[in-house]
C-alpha cells in the first residue's frame, strides 16, 4: 500500500507531518529549492523500497523537487509532479520538448530492468472527454494541442498505458476543480491526474479509479489496485 503525494513543503515543514499515516513508516520527501513552498513530490510506504531516487538526474530539471523514485521487488514506482506551462505559456516550450522527453526517456530507462508505474499530476487533460470545456480551453495551459501531443507522444506511444481510460473508456471522470466560482460543486474539471503503466502489466491491474468526493485539496485522491 501506497500513498503518493504532490505536496508545496519546505524541507524544515517534512519532519512535523511524516509520521502522521499510521502504518506508513516508509516517508520519502523532495521540495523545491529553487523557490520554497512552490512544489514537491513524496511517496510514503508501508513496504521499505530496495532503493529511492530524487529527480531525474538532470540538474536543468531537479531544483523544483517533481519526481521520487522508489524501487520495490516487481516495478518501480514514480510520483511526479509535471510542470504547468503557465500563465501566458511561459514554460510550455520547456515543459514539451525538454521536460516530457526527459521523464519518459528516464521511465524507459528503468523499464529496462522493471515495469514502471508513474503517478501524479501529469498536468494535461488527454482527450476532450478529460475536461468539462474543451472548446473553451484549446490556448489554457494543460490543454493546448502541444502538451497533449507530447502526452501521447512521449508516453502513451511509447507504451505506458492510461489505467483510467484504459478500464473506463467512455466515462467522465475528472481529478481537479479550480477554486473559484464553485466549479467542484457543478463537476466542472480536468482530468489532470494519472496513474500510467508499463503494457507489460497493464492487464494487472484490478481497479484505476477516481474518488472525486474527498475534499481538502483542488484535486481529489486518485487509486491503482494491481495484482501482480
Amino acid at each position: 500500500m501506497f500513498l503518493d503525494i504532490e505536496d508545496s513543503l519546505r524541507e524544515k515543514d517534512v519532519e512535523e507531518i511524516k509520521y502522521l499515516i499510521d502504518g506508513y513508516d516508509n516517508t520519502f520527501w523532495t521540495c523545491s529549492v529553487s523557490k520554497l513552498g512552490y512544489s514537491g513530490t513524496a511517496i510514503i510506504s508501508r513496504v521499505k523500497p530496495h532503493s529511492v531516487r530524487y529527480g531525474l538526474g538532470i540538474s536543468d530539471h531537479d531544483s523544483e523537487g517533481r519526481l521520487v523514485t522508489a524501487e520495490f521487488d516487481s516495478f518501480y514506482l514514480l510520483n511526479g509532479y509535471v510542470p504547468n506551462s503557465g500563465d501566458g505559456l511561459k514554460r510550455l516550450s520547456y515543459r514539451v520538448t525538454e521536460w516530457d522527453l526527459s521523464l519518459s526517456n528516464y521511465m524507459k530507462e528503468l523499464e529496462k530492468s522493471k515495469p514502471v508505474i508513474l503517478t501524479g499530476d501529469l498536468n494535461c487533460a488527454h482527450e476532450e472527454i478529460d475536461i468539462f470545456n474543451p472548446a473553451g480551453n484549446k490556448r489554457s495551459a494543460g490543454f493546448t494541442d502541444e502538451e497533449r501531443k507530447s502526452f501521447g507522444t512521449n508516453f502513451l506511444s511509447r507504451g505506458f498505458v492510461d489505467t483510467f481510460r484504459r478500464q473506463h473508456p467512455g466515462v467522465v471522470g475528472y481529478t481537479y476543480w479550480g477554486y473559484r466560482h464553485g466549479l467542484r460543486k457543478t463537476n466542472k474539471g480536468w482530468r489532470i491526474d494519472y496513474f500510467l503503466v508499463s503494457e507489460s502489466i497493464a492487464d494487472k491491474a484490478y481497479d484505476s479509479y477516481i474518488l472525486p468526493d474527498v475534499g481538502g485539496s483542488d484535486h481529489c485522491p486518485i487509486g491503482l489496485i494491481l495484482k501482480l
